[in-house]
């Protein structure tokens, strides 16, 4: 029964890096760059959820677990513009210049992101709202349980995922960001507006990196200005190891990640589940280097 209650808790978190993997893999497949801001982006997603909740609440107390909804919307779409201002501002005019400026650019918007987070909000600890998400448990035999939070978390996650690669998969814009991450000039030869999908992918990515935020800080009740560095590592790593560039590949790099740290922590001991998440990592890109799914699909959306 434990393995199932660590199989359980990995798909949560695994949940969690898949959702914030997506990002870097949507980013990474149509300019090739690796868009090292996400993580901080993700992170504001948690501040301003948390912002939104307090303010909703204290109009409408009233309201509980309702104001969740709203307050997602809102943290998606602030997200979502914050993500195509950095595209626009940090990205865009250093799109010729060669791999190196990029790369350092979006290192320098992650770190004006956290220093925002950090000044304006202060290094505490902040701590959601209690008593607007649901709080029971279901045995599921032996000391095995899930709770109602993990079932939400990995329902609305698993949604998000589906629709996004269902979007990517099955609708012309969609087509057309998988033209995009294959060759620019010919997508233009072809009639595409390469600097919308590329707009289009920075309202996606970062939007669905602030729900993210959000879900995780609501999961675990509590966060700091590190939170973006933390998870957006992990979720880098849960790129590689699937693929980058590939979105059912980030998909399948975050459950796998989130298992074996869960696995690592309950069998050995928490202090080496980050180790042996790296050793895994290296022992895929030696054997798979560009991840589990193969050259060919991770060339693509």
């Amino acid at each position: 029964m434990q393995f199932i209650q660590q199989l359980i808790n990995g798909l949560t978190i695994g949940a969690f890096y898949s959702l914030v993997a997506l990002g870097y893999t949507m980013v990474y497949g149509v300019l090739k760059l690796i868009n090292f801001s996400h993580g901080d982006l993700f992170m504001w997603g948690a501040y301003l959820g948390l912002t939104g909740l307090n303010v909703l609440l204290a109009l409408l107390p009233q309201a509980g677990a309702w104001a969740i909804l709203p307050v997602v919307i809102i943290v998606m779409t602030t997200v979502a513009l914050v993500g195509v201002l950095v595209e626009r501002v940090a990205y865009r005019p250093l799109r010729t210049a060669g791999r190196l400026a990029p790369v350092i650019s979006a290192l320098g918007v992650a770190f004006i992101l956290e220093s925002l987070a950090r000044n304006i909000y202060g290094a505490s600890w902040k701590t959601y709202p209690t008593g607007i998400t649901p709080t029971g448990r279901i045995a599921l035999g032996g000391d095995a349980r899930v709770s109602v939070m993990q079932i939400v978390v990995l329902a609305i996650s698993f949604l998000i995922m589906g629709a996004l690669y269902l979007f990517v998969q099955r609708t012309r814009t969609g087509t057309a960001m998988r033209a995009v991450s294959l060759d620019h000039d010919i997508s233009r030869l072809m009639g595409i507006d390469v600097d919308r999908i590329i707009a289009i992918v920075f309202v996606i990515g970062p939007g669905l990196g602030g729900v993210a935020g959000m879900i995780v800080a609501l999961y675990y009740g509590s966060f700091d200005f590190t939170l973006g560095w933390t998870f957006g590592l992990k979720a880098f790593i849960a790129a590689i190891m699937g693929g980058i560039g590939n979105i059912p590949g980030a998909m399948l790099g975050g459950m796998i990640l989130g298992i074996i740290e869960t696995l690592g922590a309950g069998y050995i001991s928490p202090q080496w589940k980050d180790v042996i998440a790296y050793v895994i990592l290296i022992i895929i890109l030696i054997f798979r280097p560009t991840g589990l799914l193969g050259e060919r699909m991770a060339e693509k959306l």
